[in-house]
Order: C-alpha cells, then sequence, then structure tokens
C-alpha cells in the first residue's frame, strides 16, 4: 500500500527556514520522480519542485528558486524540501506527490505559516 506522509511544517517567521519531510512506504523513492506542491489560502495548487529518479534532475517553480531545495535521502525513503527565505507568500498547504507532471499518489499536506 502507497502512503506518503508530509511532516515538519510549522510557523516561521520571514526570512526563517523550515525543511518539509515527505516519508514514502509501499514504493522505493529512489525509482520515480517525487514532487512538491502547495496550495495556498483560495488559490489553486501550485506545483513547486520535483527530483527525478537521478537525483540529479531537480527543477523548481521561479516562484522558490534559489531559496528551496529537494531533495531524497534513499536509505530513510524520505523526500526533502529544504525551504530558506521564507516570505508570507509561501503560507500553503505543502503535499507530496509520488510523480512528476503527472502524479498518482498524495500525501495529506502539511501546513507552512509564514508571519512575524
Amino acid at each position: 500500500q502507497v502512503q506518503l506522509v508530509e511532516s515538519g511544517g510549522g510557523l516561521a517567521q520571514p526570512g526563517g527556514s523550515l525543511r518539509l519531510s515527505c516519508a514514502a512506504s509501499g514504493f522505493t523513492v529512489s525509482s520515480y520522480a517525487m514532487s512538491w506542491a502547495r496550495q495556498a489560502p483560495g488559490k489553486g495548487l501550485e506545483w513547486v519542485s520535483g527530483i527525478y529518479s537521478d537525483s540529479s534532475d531537480t527543477y523548481y517553480a521561479d516562484s522558490v528558486k534559489g531559496r528551496f531545495t529537494i531533495s531524497r535521502d534513499n536509505a530513510k525513503n524520505t523526500v526533502y524540501l529544504q525551504m530558506n527565505s521564507l516570505s508570507p507568500e509561501d503560507t500553503a498547504l505543502y503535499y507530496c506527490a509520488k510523480g512528476a507532471v503527472t502524479y498518482d499518489y498524495w500525501g495529506q499536506g502539511t501546513q507552512v505559516t509564514v508571519s512575524s
């Protein structure tokens, strides 16, 4: 049974950092592309970042490029999203998803709130 469980969200101050984790079970993350997406209050779902089975291939939305870093720990079967220089515009529910372009499994999301 495939499961994706996000964690690491919370309240951060502008300019601060958070690291989100996505623990996977039921499949091996190293064999699949993985993505992060977010949904801000009152807005649609926005793709944030993706990592392909070759970890050297990573992709970012323009809105987070240079501030966010996606990575993977194959031993822990976990995907991470390191978020630096956070701004209130980054406030959203963040989701982990299996796949890129098309997604077949999603986590339940973890809330990130950036506020002073």
